[in-house]
């Protein structure tokens, strides 16, 4: 039964997007009779240099290959990959993404490499430890191999936050509970500053007429909320589900959850953080804490070197706080590259996935201080080349080193598990409805995996 149904909703969902598939596009297939010209698709133009180089290195010990990169935006990209799956003319190999693998799986539009990584004699554990595990499907294949990392931090205004009375190493004291918000809190009412020029901690505050928020966000966070209330509620003592990969059971109903979502949700109606209107008015946060007029922003690391980049004002990162349970919390992810069931050309394709996953591309990929890399000796080099750019790299690595990450939940649901966490979590955000509503939504969650899948 379940098998039936998941190829009636895969039929549909591929038939959905066969509709905006580009006629003829299958993967370029030689450029001479000996050449092989495998097509790699990418989301982020700013790692395209350091893969670029990859890809020069690995036709220069591999003549008989070519690698055509091509890169789209975030939402084009998934929009397309399924499109171009479904008229059978997807890319050779594809940068995946852990909440997006687990569907593809189970289309049966990846590969499972685990026998060609065993016989290549890959050893596994030099990557960061758990990383792995994001890409084992529910049949015990190995579906990619890690290509890098990433956590969040908090980015912060460094003139405002001297202007507040703050010093950056201030910062990596900060801790939060939900009753009282703790240190953070009262940082983040320090850093917001009203129309008059009065802080959120001072007398006469006007809540009502902000010109700098304490702290920015992009939109609610649905069910992932990686860079919204992630760090807060993963030190919390609170977690996704009840295993990672393939969960049966999520925890949005758990007191944890509630208590850390109505304290986050409490930071708004103080006036600490813009209403859900504002924050998804079209304006990104990177863009306002560029402007102005956000003060600080949990981001990931993979804004790093953009943000470092922003113009007006210089920018710092930090740490998250630390909660409840003594430990800083943040989601602990990372991207693979996946080998299209459908290529022709599958051993070229295993070469320049092993090439991706190898120290030589991972070591090349650091200098540019864009991404971690997810080998641990290509992770020391990244940190050394974020560094060298006056970026504190600690701050993003130090919960590697601390084992307080979290990995990014896996599931073949994650789409479905979104239309219903989504609208719940923007409705408590906005005030439309309180944060106990979100165990109503969980119950909707739960029942999508009673059949076990």
């Amino acid at each position: 039964m379940r098998g039936t149904r998941r190829r009636r909703a895969t039929a549909a969902v591929l038939a959905a997007a066969a509709a905006a598939a580009l006629a003829g596009c299958a993967s370029p297939a030689a450029v001479g009779d000996d050449t092989v010209t495998l097509t790699y698709w990418m989301w982020d133009a700013n790692q395209l240099p350091g893969y670029q180089a990859c890809a020069s290195d690995f036709e220069a010990e591999n003549p008989g290959i070519r690698i055509n990169i091509e890169q789209y935006g975030w939402d084009d990209y998934w929009t397309q990959l399924t499109a171009r799956m479904v008229a059978e003319s997807a890319p050779d190999v594809f940068v995946d993404h852990s909440q997006q693998f687990g569907k593809y799986v189970g289309y049966g539009q990846i590969l499972d490499i685990s026998d060609r990584v065993e016989d290549s004699g890959i050893d596994t554990s030099q990557y960061q430890d758990g990383l792995i595990d994001l890409w084992r499907g529910q049949d015990g294949g190995l579906y990619g191999l890690p290509k890098d990392w990433d956590t969040v931090g908090l980015y912060y205004n460094a003139d405002m936050l001297a202007e507040a009375g703050y010093a950056p190493e201030d910062l990596w004291e900060l801790e939060w509970n939900p009753r009282d918000g703790g240190s953070f809190e009262q940082f983040v009412a320090r850093m917001t500053v009203d129309r008059n020029g009065v802080r959120g901690d001072e007398p006469g505050f006007d809540k009502e007429h902000v010109a700098v928020y304490g702290l920015g966000y992009n939109e609610s966070g649905g069910g992932f909320g990686q860079v919204q209330w992630s760090p807060f509620a993963l030190s919390n003592g609170w977690d996704y589900a009840d295993r990672n990969p393939w969960p049966t059971r999520f925890g949005y109903g758990d007191p944890a959850f509630v208590e850390t979502i109505d304290w986050w949700r409490s930071l708004i109606d103080k006036g600490y953080m813009p209403p859900l209107s504002v924050a998804t008015s079209g304006v990104g946060a990177q863009e306002s804490l560029g402007a102005g007029a956000y003060a600080t922003l949990v981001e990931g690391s993979w804004n790093a070197r953009a943000i470092s980049e922003l113009g007006g004002a210089s920018f710092g990162v930090a740490p998250t706080p630390v909660g409840p349970d003594g430990q800083r919390g943040t989601v602990f992810n990372g991207l693979s590259d996946a080998i299209y069931a459908g290529t022709p050309h599958p051993d070229e394709a295993w070469a320049w996935v092993r090439y991706l996953a190898s120290p030589d591309c991972q070591l090349r990929v650091a200098q540019e201080a864009r991404v971690f890399p997810a080998i641990k000796e290509a992770t020391d080099r990244a940190v050394e080349a974020f560094t060298a750019r006056g970026i504190d790299a600690e701050a993003f690595f130090v919960q590697v080193e601390e084992g307080s990450t979290t990995l990014s939940p896996v599931t073949d649901r994650w789409a479905e598990l979104q239309t219903i966490m989504q609208p719940a979590v923007d409705a408590v955000v906005a005030f439309r409805a309180e944060p106990e509503s979100l165990g109503r939504a969980n119950e909707r969650v739960d029942a999508l995996f009673a059949d076990g899948s």
